[in-house]
């Protein structure tokens, strides 16, 4: 009875690796993201009380082109990092070139041999 519970327990254990595995292929369009970072920058923006005039003044962003990003989700890399400098920290966004200490499993293979 016990290896029975063993056994069912080792491939709960395997399922669930699986799923964290298919938590990490989350399909994330490059068009998602931008939206998503848009959203971000509005929020922000709106939370400090913040006009586009406001931003495009601290940011050196031009108005219309936030209004462009904040609508559409496209602006160029520089132009983000100058919106982003203004209404969060960004070494948040400097974190995300940083390597992982856990290697992210590639194939199921490697998954389950963990």
């Amino acid at each position: 009875m016990v290896s029975k519970i063993s056994y069912i327990g080792s491939i709960i254990d395997k399922i669930l690796s699986i799923i964290e595995f298919m938590d990490l292929l989350a399909l994330h369009t490059p068009s998602d993201v931008q939206l998503a970072l848009a959203a971000f920058v509005r929020a922000r923006r709106k939370a400090l009380k913040w006009s586009r005039d406001e931003l495009a003044a601290r940011s050196t962003v031009p108005a219309p082109t936030i209004k462009r990003f904040e609508l559409t989700g496209e602006i160029s890399l520089r132009q983000l990092l100058l919106l982003w400098q203004c209404l969060d920290d960004l070494g948040r966004l400097a974190a995300l070139c940083e390597r992982p200490n856990v290697p992210v499993p590639r194939t199921i293979e490697e998954v389950l041999q963990s």
